[in-house]
């Protein structure tokens, strides 16, 4: 005989600090057998002014305390459950393994797309064509077909969903119907990449601090959350290099994306020269200051990456005659884009990338430029058409003449 379903009970309770917090209670045996008594908080009423709200932050401690239940085949799960589980025990900030951007990526995603449409359906419903049809017809607000690249991570959280179904054994091994799900992640248009004559173009229209912003970026690859969450303490100038810790993504402080992500980035000594410069002269010099902090906030915070963006950098491209539409993901193209038309070695490109996989880096980061496809074509022809081999250039020529009659 199945457990009874413990809906839970919340109250509104005085904490001994004096503030009023949401509690929820539920009954659970301890190691003895024993039924007793449980109390978690689960925030504040600042966090959540409504009772309504307090519950829907109630809903994935409940899937937990009913886990054993669940896992009975006579009680349904929802996609709504699954969700509030989810995000309660793999997006909260206690667990670690996801980056602050990545939590808020997710969250949204959960709730823009997957919730409204199956939140209410259980999992042994959901079919792996319908979920097909269904990514193929989503549309943004405007009414436009949504990029093939954000279906394709709405497919892939979906199926981690379904795989955090089975991790707790609510779904039986192989049952994740996402699994055959078939989406691309082809890109519309090929991301920007800068020529060297157009970064330095566009590092002569700005200003020290920014000129130095930029200049970091496109020599190191740093992702922006990377970049402007960096400390004085993070550079070793005596070994040149940039021990990345940290990121920060709409002014909160996490972790970094990977754990590749982690591993130190070198610093030519060039720029980190004009780096020293930069101390040398900026207010706001210790260890624990963010290297480019605003002075709008007296140094707190660092400056935020949007706004430097759209007031500065993409302004001075204009005054240099840059037409191509400049983020700052495009200066992570164009580092992994030149070191490969420089003829590095792939697996350096990776690990200069912090990249998992060198698969990733090809695909998805690096482009042929054009110069260098013409060069390679032209050794081609000059291989077949050397002087060594004259005699296939009657041959050639008559054929043409063949077909020219």
């Amino acid at each position: 005989m199945g457990r009874h379903y413990q809906r839970g009970y919340l109250r509104c309770a005085k904490r001994k600090s004096g503030s009023y917090c949401w509690e929820f209670l539920w009954r659970e045996d301890d190691e003895a057998g024993k039924r007793v008594r449980r109390t978690a908080v689960i925030g504040t009423v600042e966090q959540y002014p409504t009772k309504e709200e307090a519950l829907d932050a109630v809903n994935g401690l409940r899937m937990q305390v009913n886990a054993d239940r669940n896992r009975q085949p006579v009680h349904p799960l929802l996609i709504a459950d699954l969700i509030d589980h989810y995000v309660q025990t793999e997006l909260s900030p206690n667990a670690d393994w996801h980056s602050h951007a990545t939590r808020i990526a997710y969250r949204y995603f959960m709730k823009k797309w997957i919730q409204p449409h199956w939140g209410k359906m259980g999992l042994g419903a959901v079919r792996t064509i319908a979920v097909q049809h269904w990514l193929r017809g989503l549309q943004r607000a405007d009414g436009t077909p949504l990029a093939n690249p954000t279906k394709a991570k709405i497919r892939n959280l979906f199926s981690v969903l379904f795989n955090h179904a089975i991790r707790y054994e609510w779904l039986e091994q192989g049952r994740n119907p996402i699994t055959l799900v078939r989406q691309s992640a082809m890109r519309k248009s090929t991301p920007e990449v800068l020529d060297p004559n157009e970064i330095q173009s566009l590092l002569l229209q700005l200003d020290p601090c920014f000129r130095l912003m930029v200049m970091l970026d496109v020599t190191t690859g740093l992702r922006r959350s990377e970049l402007f969450a960096l400390k004085w303490l993070d550079v070793d100038f005596s070994n040149l290099t940039i021990d990345v810790q940290r990121s920060i993504y709409l002014g909160k402080i996490g972790t970094c994306k990977t754990e590749a992500s982690r591993k130190p980035v070198p610093l030519d000594e060039r720029v980190a020269a004009d780096l020293w410069l930069w101390k040398e002269s900026s207010k706001y010099q210790d260890p624990s200051d963010w290297i480019f902090a605003s002075p709008r906030v007296d140094g707190k915070q660092p400056f935020w990456p949007d706004i430097v963006l759209q007031k500065i950098i993409r302004p001075a491209a204009v005054r240099a005659g840059i037409r191509k539409r400049i983020g700052w993901h495009t200066f992570r193209h164009t580092y992994s884009t030149l070191l490969i038309g420089n003829g590095e070695n792939v697996k350096v490109v990776q690990e200069l990338m912090r990249h998992a996989s060198t698969r990733f880096t090809i695909e998805v980061y690096t482009q042929a430029r054009i110069e260098a496809k013409r060069q390679a074509q032209q050794r081609l022809v000059q291989t077949i058409l050397s002087e060594e081999n004259d005699g296939l250039a009657p041959v050639i020529h008559g054929r043409s003449d063949v077909v020219g009659a």
